[in-house]
């Protein structure tokens, strides 16, 4: 991927407004790019970095895709939607992910994500699905179990290698440290998240057009009810493609027009990334003015007191 000269553009701004006064602020920059990795559209800085943290889930589940394990084990769209996820550690995602397991005759007690504080299992992390996906490509390929969260275990070498290849740039130059649930993500500017989703929206490679339907069918894996990702891609009917990360990054893509989206709200709240998104899908048009009113309702109108309110705009490039 190439890096032209840095470019900036004002941030956006997130008022956490009470009784229409201001209360609090949050920072945020959002870029535009396309599979090319141009960038469109901005407001901050295109090259800001920061870690994609779980954002980087649908790229994490090519390696089950591409090994030919999820077709051994006969997984369903369904089970790839929950590798893919960010759950609420619900008995319907704890049963999905236990399936993946239970596909490759795995116990649930391979699973090295974290148990939740006051749960009884690894199944019910929010992280569980990914590092399913992992331990059924490590079943298929006859590595080691045991060390799969290893940045140098032949896995996690495999999903580096396909982002890697999506953003045209040397493996080795990725900057890479573990995610609380103990596997590798990696320091991106907020240029090559956008254009992984681009990519991701493309519908170009059968292997990320498998990772979209099978999200955009299965919404409700992804997140669960009431979560942004879901109600994002559920409302939207096929059209976005959402997922969520840490620490204020939120990924989103344009399907069918290989154009994605990435934002990081510099001090991390989650309240102010959904605002963003909001604001931004409905300026770019990639939401309706029906599904933004919907989805403001629920992530905009904090209480009959609070509401979030969004100011500035994106800058063409």
């Amino acid at each position: 991927m190439s890096r032209g000269k840095r470019v900036q553009a004002p941030p956006l701004e997130i008022n956490l407004l009470r009784e229409g006064l201001k209360e609090s602020t949050h920072i945020a920059e959002a870029v535009v790019c396309d599979t090319k990795g141009r960038v469109l559209s901005m407001a901050g800085d295109a090259e800001s970095s920061a870690f994609i943290r779980s954002a980087l889930k649908p790229f994490q589940a090519l390696a089950v895709i591409g090994t030919g394990a999820l077709d051994h084990y006969k997984l369903s769209d369904k089970d790839l939607a929950v590798i893919c996820s960010s759950h609420q550690g619900t008995k319907e995602h704890a049963r999905q992910v236990f399936r993946i397991l239970w596909q490759a005759d795995l116990e649930s007690n391979v699973l090295q994500c974290p148990i939740p504080h006051g749960k009884d299992s690894a199944l019910e992390h929010n992280c569980s699905g990914k590092h399913a996906g992992m331990l059924l490509t490590c079943k298929h390929c006859n590595w080691g179990l045991g060390s799969y969260m290893e940045k140098s275990h032949p896995v996690q070498a495999l999903i580096l290698d396909k982002i890697a290849e999506l953003l045209q740039m040397p493996a080795q130059e990725f900057i890479g440290a573990r995610d609380d649930c103990g596997v590798p993500t990696y320091l991106m500017q907020l240029s090559q998240m956008a254009t992984l989703y681009a990519h991701l929206a493309s519908g170009d490679r059968l292997d990320v057009e498998r990772v979209v339907r099978a999200m955009t069918y299965h919404p409700t894996m992804v997140s669960g009810r009431g979560g942004f990702d879901t109600e994002l891609m559920r409302l939207s009917e096929g059209e976005i493609v959402s997922k969520s990360g840490a620490e204020g990054i939120q990924c989103i893509g344009r399907v069918g027009e290989g154009l994605g989206l990435a934002i990081k709200v510099k001090d991390g709240a989650k309240r102010a990334k959904y605002a963003v998104a909001l604001y931004l899908l409905t300026r770019l048009g990639w939401i309706t003015p029906a599904v933004s009113d919907t989805l403001a309702e629920q992530f905009l109108s904090l209480s009959p007191y609070k509401r979030l309110d969004v100011v500035g705009e994106l800058s063409l490039v």
